[in-house]
C-alpha cells in the first residue's frame, strides 16, 4: 500500500516513476536538412572542404547539409550568426578558432563571446602554413635571409594573412635586424603572384597554395608551422628544428554549434564526421594532398585545445602590442 500510494504522489506532482534520458540522440535525428554557417565566401578552402563532407554526410544521414555562406567581418559575421541560431542540433558552423582567438584583441565591440556563446564540436584540421621565398633570392634559411636584407636594406618585402605570423616574423626581424616590410594581405592570387614576381619575395602562407610552385622549384620553403613536417615536402623542417621561437597559433578550421546544442547531438556529428575523415582514401585525397593537417578532434580535446591556445594568443598580443579597433 504505501508503494502504491508513494506511485500515486509522485503521479500527481508530475515525476517520472524513470530516470529521463535526456541525452539520447533521437532515433531520427536528422529528420530534415541540417544548416552548416560558413564564414568563408564560397570557393574558399572551408567551404569546399564542408560540401565534400557533406556529400558523405547525406549518405550517412539521408539529409543535405546546406551551406550559409556568411563571409566578411574578419570571420566575426560568421560567428555571430552562429551564435544566435538555434541550440537544436540543425544548424552548425565552420569557422577558424585561430582567428577568432585573436579577433578578441583587434576589436573592441565583438558581439559574441567565442567561449560562452559557442559550443566546439570538433578540430577539423590546420592548415599548414610555410615560411617560404622566391627561389631568386638564392637563400634556404632564416639566417641567410636576414643576412641578405640587411646587405640589402629596404629592398625586401613579405605578405602573411595570420595575425600570429605577423607577430613572429616581426619579433625575428626584431632579434636579428632583418631589414624587411610587411606588406598588406590582399588575398592567396596577389600574396603567389608577388612571390613569382620578386615584388614580395618573401611569404607566410598556406602551404597548399604553393604546391606547384614548391615542387617546380621557383619557390623555396625555409620552415612550416606545424608540430612535424609535412608529408607532401618532409625536406622542408619545422620552425621548431631551425628557429628559437615561442610557439605559433597554428590556422585551423573548426566544427562549432550554438551554445547550449545537446551533447549527444555533438557528440553524433563528431563522430559521423570522423569516422568519413579517417577513412584512408578520403583523407589524402581531400585533407593530405591538398596541404592540410587532419584532426577531427572529441570535443573534449578540442575545448582543451582552445584553452592552451588561447593562452598562446594572450602572450603574442601582448608581444605584438595589439590594439583593438
Amino acid at each position: 500500500m504505501r508503494r502504491w500510494l508513494s506511485a500515486v504522489v509522485l503521479l500527481a506532482l508530475g515525476a517520472p516513476l524513470s530516470p529521463v534520458r535526456a541525452q539520447d540522440v533521437p532515433k531520427d535525428y536528422p529528420n530534415k536538412p541540417v544548416r552548416v554557417i560558413a564564414s568563408s565566401s564560397a570557393g574558399g578552402i572551408s567551404d569546399i572542404f564542408i560540401r565534400v563532407l557533406g556529400d558523405e554526410l547525406q549518405k550517412k544521414w539521408g539529409q543535405p547539409l546546406v551551406v550559409d555562406n556568411r563571409p566578411g567581418g574578419a570571420f566575426n559575421i560568421g560567428a555571430r550568426a552562429c551564435a544566435d541560431a538555434p541550440p537544436d542540433g540543425y544548424t552548425i558552423c565552420i569557422l577558424p578558432s585561430d582567428i577568432l582567438q585573436y579577433n578578441r584583441f583587434l576589436f573592441k565591440n565583438l558581439s559574441y563571446d567565442m567561449f560562452k556563446d559557442l559550443e566546439p564540436v570538433t578540430l577539423l584540421f590546420f592548415l599548414t602554413q610555410v615560411m617560404a621565398v622566391s627561389a631568386d633570392l638564392h637563400v634556404s634559411t632564416f639566417d641567410e635571409l636576414a643576412a641578405l636584407s640587411k646587405a640589402k636594406p629596404g629592398t625586401l618585402s613579405y605578405s602573411a594573412p595570420a595575425v600570429p605570423h605577423q607577430i613572429f616574423l616581426e619579433d625575428w626581424k626584431a632579434r636579428t635586424g632583418a631589414d624587411i616590410v610587411r606588406i598588406p594581405f590582399r588575398g592567396g592570387g596577389e600574396a603567389v603572384n608577388g612571390m613569382l614576381t620578386g615584388t614580395t619575395p618573401v611569404a607566410f602562407f598556406g602551404i597548399g597554395n604553393l604546391i606547384a610552385y614548391l615542387r617546380a622549384g621557383t619557390i623555396k620553403g625555409i620552415a612550416v608551422d606545424a608540430s612535424k613536417r609535412s608529408p607532401l615536402f618532409p625536406d622542408i623542417p619545422t620552425l621548431k628544428e631551425v628557429i628559437a621561437a615561442e610557439e605559433v597559433t597554428q590556422a585551423d578550421f573548426a566544427i562549432w554549434a550554438p551554445k547550449g546544442t545537446p551533447k549527444a547531438l555533438i557528440k553524433k556529428v563528431r563522430d559521423d564526421m570522423a569516422a568519413i575523415g579517417n577513412e584512408p582514401s578520403f583523407r589524402d585525397k581531400y585533407l593530405v594532398q591538398r596541404g592540410l593537417d587532419p584532426q577531427f578532434s572529441t570535443p573534449e580535446y578540442f575545448a582543451d585545445y582552445l584553452q592552451k591556445s588561447r593562452a598562446i594568443a594572450e602572450v603574442a598580443a601582448k608581444k605584438g602590442n595589439l590594439q583593438p579597433q
